[in-house]
Formats: C-alpha cells, sequence, structure tokens
C-alpha cells in the first residue's frame, strides 16, 4: 500500500480527488489523502508559501512512510509565491509550470531537508482546475445545464493548443471564460458536476501536463 498525501488548493480540487482520481489509483494500491492548504476550516484559495511550508512539512516528517504532492491552480498562486513572477515572464505552459515546481521544491528544501523532499511531487495545474474541464465542452454545458452553449465552449476550446493552454488572467482564465457565459457557475458544484462526466482518461488524452503529474504518480513505489 502506498499513501500519498495531496495537498489541494480548494475544495472543488479536493472532490477531485477523491471521486474522480482515486479510481485509477486504487487498483494500483496507490491510496490519495487529499487536504485543503491551511488551517482546519481553511475553504483554499489564497494562500501563502508558509501555509504549503508548514503542510509539506506535516505531512513528510510526520508520516515517513508516504510520499506529498501538490494540486494548485497557477492562475491562483500569489504574485510572491516561489517562482510565479519568473514564470509569467516565460513563453510556454510547460516553461511556466517547471519553473514554479523547481522555486518551490528549492525553498521547501532549504526548511525540509532533501532525505524528506525525496518523497515530494510537486504540481501546479496550468492555468486553473477548469482548464481540465475544456477537455470536454459539450460536458461543460450539460452539466451547468446549458446544452445550447456547447458550441461557445467548444469554439473556446478549439482556439488553444489544449485545454491547459487557455489562458491566464481575471477575464481570460477558464473559469472566467465560463462565468462570462453562465454568470451562474460555482466552482465546487458546477465543476465537480463536469469532472465526474469527463472522466480522468479523457483529462490524460487532452492535457498533457495533468497526464504527466498522473503518470508520476501511478509509478511511484512504496517509500524506503
Amino acid at each position: 500500500m502506498i499513501r500519498v498525501h495531496v495537498i489541494c488548493e480548494g475544495q472543488t480540487e479536493e472532490m477531485f480527488v477523491n471521486e474522480v482520481m482515486a479510481d485509477i489509483f486504487k487498483p494500483q494500491g496507490i491510496y490519495l489523502y487529499p487536504s485543503l492548504v491551511g488551517k482546519p476550516g481553511h475553504k483554499g484559495g489564497n494562500f501563502k508559501f508558509q501555509r504549503v511550508l508548514h503542510d509539506v512539512k506535516s505531512r513528510l516528517l510526520g508520516d515517513t512512510q508516504a510520499y506529498c504532492t501538490t494540486f494548485f491552480d497557477f492562475y491562483g498562486l500569489p504574485e510572491d509565491f516561489p517562482g510565479k513572477t519568473e514564470a509569467l515572464a516565460l513563453p510556454n505552459i510547460e516553461d511556466k509550470r517547471r519553473r514554479v515546481e523547481e522555486r518551490l521544491v528549492e525553498q521547501l528544501t532549504a526548511h525540509i531537508g532533501e532525505d524528506a523532499m525525496r518523497r515530494f511531487i510537486p504540481y501546479v495545474q496550468m492555468y486553473e482546475f477548469e482548464g481540465l474541464l475544456f477537455s470536454k465542452p459539450d460536458s461543460i454545458a450539460s452539466e451547468i445545464g446549458e446544452a445550447g452553449l456547447a458550441a461557445q465552449f467548444e469554439r473556446i476550446r478549439n482556439a488553444f493548443d489544449s485545454p491547459e493552454h487557455v489562458n491566464n488572467s481575471s477575464a481570460t482564465a477558464p473559469s472566467k471564460r465560463i462565468k462570462a457565459l453562465f454568470d451562474q457557475y460555482d466552482k465546487v458544484i458546477h465543476g465537480s458536476l463536469v469532472a465526474l462526466d469527463i472522466g480522468i482518461t479523457t483529462m490524460r488524452e487532452e492535457c498533457h501536463l495533468f497526464n504527466d503529474w498522473v503518470g508520476q504518480l501511478l509509478a511511484l513505489e512504496i517509500a524506503a
């Protein structure tokens, strides 16, 4: 049995780990334990590096046979988060994600130590959780009860190389594009329903950075 603590940005990501991702991990003997970043009662989002440090440190040092990973949206990272400012200047999503993850690991290692950090797998979602939902645009339309919007969601998806490229600003981030067409969009309620309808297989096929992370976790071995 392999345990992986997943520190999530918010309630939707926590649900996603429990109800969508877990299905492909349990048959492999890998059990995911999601929790929200920060103090108990915190609902996620708007978090600081110190909160992440506290949570990663407590998981790695408190459970020395387990792994720990993150599930954070790039769009939601505060500007002073390790590597965020540098990443914004880089040209592609692969480099942006890599820069944040590298800087995060550097700073965590300075506080936690290299030995424990061998069991840490960083992951930052480009550009946010809703990007995964554009893996199947008609599912967004059907699960919010607005089938007539399917073509508009499809046009958004087709304007980018992949769902993970749907971009990063207060007007153009994936969730902002959904809300522009359906202002009643609720990330926890609708985001969860859409994710369940799409399923992890389609998301892995459409989103290669997400697929890389899932592959890393599936390849884990029992910690020494």
